[in-house]
């Protein structure tokens, strides 16, 4: 099993800055995809960001595109998700999740195996 841990999170003004953790367990955190996902209050859980196991290649979602940037340390064992020009409407719980590497990619899909307890991002008008 892979334990997935979210941090970062909390309350930010409209076009501020916040930058999510996941830190995951494992000795081979470098051969999984990981995922960033969010729902809001009375929404379905959506992507938001994901990235290839080696860290080449990432892929966002059209309404986060050229605010939120996908990272990840493999010799932390952590993922990242800087958020800058934060809006309201990214009110979320934020979720990360982990998969192993395959040959489908990018994976927008909540088929990902792994999933942290998510944290809260509150955006303020």
């Amino acid at each position: 099993q892979v334990q997935l841990v979210e941090s970062g999170g909390g309350l930010v003004q409209a076009g501020g800055s916040l930058r999510l953790s996941c830190v995951a367990s494992g000795r081979t955190f470098r051969t999984y995809a990981m995922g960033w996902f969010r729902q809001a209050p009375g929404k379905e859980r959506e992507f938001v960001a994901c990235i290839t196991g080696s860290g080449g290649l990432t892929d966002s979602a059209d309404f986060v595109k050229g605010r939120f940037t996908i990272s990840r340390d493999n010799a932390k064992n952590t993922v990242y998700l800087q958020m800058n020009s934060l809006k309201p409407e990214d009110t979320a719980v934020y979720y990360c999740a982990a998969d192993k590497d395959s040959s489908s990619w990018p994976i927008r899909s909540l088929s990902y195996s792994y999933w942290g307890q998510g944290t809260q991002v509150t955006v303020s008008s």
